[in-house]
């Protein structure tokens, strides 16, 4: 992607339209910034030696352009009976609920998640982990807008965390299990929102490093499929924890630093008096566990077959020991953070 000026260019471009769309004061200027980044992603997406990409992007296009097409109708319609037409808060509850809707459509919440693990199958890696992280970044932001903890964002909480728990249990595609997993925790994330600002940041940059060292690695040994992994000849047992420690910390198992940001959500969620609704989270959260645990369970029992004969993957030690590195902070971050806590 860095060797072609003109994906930098649309990289670039990207990035200037989630700011654009973040920093705009009001409902235009930041569909504005939505456009600009649609527009530009979609160019990154394409690739003439994959098939699949030119469908996901199609796929991509249509919905973005129809959740586009729904906020510019609602803000034109609020405008009309506001008094306010360039205020970001809308009084009107069926308006706001359905400007909220065109935001979940745009980065792919349930139950508007039907077009995200079909788009995430015909991506590479690196387009795979911009999907995941930074393209949610605008429309979370615009959502904190007017989300309050009613009804609605307690029905889209539930089916988001349910969806993305159950959507990954019959998945052999590494990059569906992921964009399932990217789901459940967009959940955990609308919930973040609707309880503070600080919140859902420090979900989102821990959700960020951790499936960034994911993808980093898979993309390091070229996996794509369940059975990639078991049949990999790896010369050191390390790396293959690096990599099943890495997915337990996303499902955010407690020994690893994924348990932290959930644990915070869970503490402030049960101090605002949410019970029932947290404790529904965190019994669905448990199935993602579930399908992290069947991919890590045969490689920890050292139950797991390995080939003689598989020379797909040509050594790079440099690769292996940033990878190690990296899935050791997630793996003893926690611990360092308790430490740290401690001690100052």
């Amino acid at each position: 992607m860095f060797n072609n000026p003109t994906k930098l260019l649309f990289l670039m471009t990207l990035m200037s339209g989630t700011l654009i769309a973040v920093s705009a004061n009001s409902w235009f200027g930041a569909w504005i910034g939505l456009e600009i980044n649609l527009l530009s992603f979609i160019p990154l997406m394409t690739n003439p030696n994959n098939l699949l990409s030119s469908e996901a992007s199609l796929k991509y296009f249509l919905t973005q352009a129809l959740a586009s097409a729904t906020l510019l109708f609602t803000v034109i319609l609020s405008s009309l009976i506001s008094s306010f037409p360039n205020s970001l808060l809308i009084e009107n509850s069926f308006l706001s609920i359905l400007i909220n809707s065109s935001l979940l459509l745009k980065m792919g919440a349930a139950p508007f998640h039907f077009w995200f693990p079909g788009v995430m199958e015909g991506l590479n890696w690196m387009n795979s982990l911009i999907l995941m992280t930074w393209q949610k970044i605008a429309p979370l932001m615009l959502l904190s807008y007017n989300l309050t903890m009613n009804t609605f964002t307690a029905i889209i909480i539930i089916v988001s965390v349910l969806i993305g728990s159950l959507g990954g249990l019959n998945q052999t595609s590494l990059r569906k299990i992921l964009a399932y997993s990217s789901i459940n925790h967009l959940g955990w994330l609308i919930a973040a929102l609707a309880l503070g600002e600080n919140l859902w940041n420090m979900y989102f940059v821990m959700y960020s490093f951790l499936s960034s060292v994911i993808i980093f690695i898979l993309q390091t040994f070229k996996l794509f499929h369940i059975n990639q992994i078991f049949s990999m000849n790896f010369t050191s047992p390390l790396v293959k924890f690096a990599i099943f420690t890495s997915f337990l910390s996303l499902g955010g198992l407690p020994p690893f630093i994924g348990f932290l940001p959930k644990w915070i959500i869970i503490q402030s969620m049960v101090e605002a008096n949410l019970i029932l609704l947290i404790s529904t989270m965190v019994v669905l959260t448990l199935l993602t566990l579930f399908y992290y645990l069947r991919l890590t369970f045969g490689a920890f029992m050292m139950t797991y077959s390995e080939t003689l004969w598989n020379t797909t993957y040509t050594q790079n030690n440099f690769m292996q020991i940033l990878a190690l590195s990296l899935s050791m902070i997630s793996t003893l971050g926690l611990v360092l953070c308790s430490l740290l806590f401690h001690i100052f």
